[in-house]
């Protein structure tokens, strides 16, 4: 029987994830590198082939409920025709059948059900290179990119989830003898049993950039406490999503359980229905990664209290002070160039202190240390095939918008420009603007996308004072500071400590403020306003489940 497999095949993975869940060190089941070695000679074209066969043509999903014609308008940021449809179903259809799904998937043990997982999780590994194509296509990515966070990456915050659900799960016993000693009476005895049951339907809203890892963590501890999914891609991004609801529903049906349990809700722009399902009462859970704006609505108008968010950050940057300037600004043009700064990570704020900032090539102006910054852009993005590969392409129209208005909001150190070579695609090099620190309006507000601002303040204690409390106002999910001086190293860590924020210090080698290792790092705190929850922690899969108690009196020793 599939089930027994999977518990057998997995279940040496599902210890190693808990164990790296609780050690905080590197753990990877999962190769990043997209090599012939690790995934089949043939993978690389193989994957190519799978997506391309998805390119002007319905996406078939076997057994979804279907209400309507299809739907899909994703437009490559690349230029490519994709002109890919999918089945569309009603949000009540949706939610009728995730209900009627749900019954033998909630009587299943956790073991079951997060082996279950594993093995979804294993097949989509297989098919990185399709995916990793798919989301290159939809959220303009560079491939080694897309295949990374689309792929390995996203799978390892995935199996995260699950194996801190399954270790949650899993300190409940499913029995219990209780005996309470009556002096020379008998004791009382009572034999208990105890059952996981979950909230009910769960909702998980897609974003446009990091479809994948963004959505993982969410529908894979929804489904390892035994509630059924309802997948909501971003109208821009439904392809990667798409071909994972394929891939598990093929393995639930293995499994012996209804397909149902993860179903994909499919909308276009003008046409909607997020709000229809966020507002369903028979909705109680909803994960949701995306901007502020939608994110309040969703908040305030969700009928469960059980809403998850990762919502808009402006994450800030103070130096201070460096042992190795080359590497500093290396480092950070690199995490101001990746992906085009469309990253929930990305840096936003630079700020300087006015006085002199000692490097190890002396001391240097604010201004300087601004030009160095600028310069080490220009070095990076010099080669337009390099430059392509770091920044890839502008997912939405609306950020090129976004570009020119933010540089009507100050001087402009550094122009954004397209990357030549990318015809067809929409592209931009990161724009660089001096505000004054008194100019709030403008940086105070996240500006998404390859948008910097340099800000000199009147101290080093003016610059962290008001990076931190920028955090703690608008919200940020990384915080990067570097120094020399040990005491502003410490103050900046108890600072950014209180509001939650993630803080990188002195990085000037192959580790970026951007990135976030699964198993390891937290991912959002849930304490600032970026987001009310934390990929992955116990209280972002605990309250997924209910414990159900049986008592009666035990037959006597």
């Amino acid at each position: 029987m599939a089930q027994a497999l999977f518990l057998e095949t997995h279940r040496q993975t599902l210890e190693a994830a808990t164990r790296a869940n609780r050690d905080r060190g590197f753990w990877t089941p999962y190769v990043e590198a997209p090599s012939r070695k690790a995934y089949g000679e043939t993978a690389a074209e193989d994957g190519e082939a799978a997506f391309k066969a998805h390119l002007n043509g319905l996406f078939e999903i076997p057994g979804h409920p279907a209400a309507g014609g299809p739907l899909g308008k994703e437009e490559s940021p690349f230029g490519l025709a994709l002109g890919v449809t999918y089945p569309s179903t009603s949000p009540a259809a949706l939610i009728d059948a995730a209900q009627a799904a749900m019954p033998a998937w909630a009587a299943a043990t956790p073991d079951v059900r997060a082996t279950t997982c594993l093995e979804i999780l294993e097949r989509l590994n297989k098919r990185s290179f399709e995916i990793g194509h798919a989301v290159m296509h939809t959220t303009g990515q560079a491939f080694m990119m897309a295949f990374q966070a689309g792929g390995p990456h996203a799978q390892d915050r995935g199996l995260e989830a699950v194996a801190m659900a399954h270790e949650i799960q899993s300190q409940t016993p499913a029995s219990a003898l209780w005996e309470k000693p009556q002096g020379k009476a008998d004791p009382l005895r009572l034999e208990k049993t105890f059952r996981i049951i979950p909230r009910g339907v769960s909702l998980m809203i897609g974003c446009s950039t990091f479809p994948c890892w963004n959505g993982y963590p969410g529908l894979f501890a929804s489904l390892a406490t035994g509630n059924p999914v309802i997948v909501k891609p971003h109208p821009g991004a439904i392809l990667p999503l798409a071909i994972t609801v394929r891939v598990a529903r093929e393995v639930l049906t293995e499994a012996g359980f209804d397909p149902n349990l993860i179903l994909l809700a499919v909308d276009e722009p003008g046409a909607e229905t997020t709000k229809a399902l966020v507002t369903d009462p028979a909705i109680r859970i909803i994960d949701y990664t995306g901007s502020g704006t939608f994110g309040q609505w969703v908040r305030g108008h969700a009928m469960t209290p059980l809403v998850f968010t990762e919502e808009a950050g402006i994450n800030p940057v103070v130096i201070t002070g460096t042992d190795d300037l080359k590497g500093l600004c290396r480092n950070l043009a690199f995490s101001l160039a990746l992906y085009s700064g469309q990253m929930c990570t990305a840096p936003q704020n630079i700020f300087l202190p006015r006085e002199d900032i000692a490097t190890d090539q002396g001391s240097k102006s604010a201004d300087e240390i601004a030009e160095a910054i600028a310069v080490a852009l220009d070095k990076l993005l010099g080669d337009p095939e390099r430059a392509a590969g770091v920044c890839g392409a502008i997912q939405s129209p609306a950020t090129l918008t976004r570009i020119a208005d933010a540089a009507k909001l100050g001087a402009v150190l550094r122009p954004s420009i397209p990357i030549a070579g990318m015809d067809g695609a929409r592209s931009a090099t990161p724009l660089l603007v001096t505000v004054a620190a008194a100019d709030e309006a403008a940086y105070l507000t996240e500006r998404f996308g390859p948008i910097a601002f340099i800000i000199v303040c009147d101290s080093v204690e003016d610059a962290l004072d008001r990076a931190v409390r920028s955090t703690a106002a608008k919200g940020a999910i990384t915080a990067l500071v570097h120094g020399t001086d040990p005491a502003v190293l410490t103050q900046a860590e108890d600072a950014f400590a209180t509001t939650g924020t993630a803080l990188s210090l002195n990085l000037t080698g192959g580790v970026f403020v951007n990135q976030s290792a699964a198993f390891s790092d937290y991912h959002v705190s849930g304490a600032n306003p970026s987001g009310n929850a934390c990929l992955t922690d116990a209280a972002y899969v605990a309250s997924r489940f209910r414990v159900a108690m049986n008592r009666r009196p035990a037959s006597a020793a």
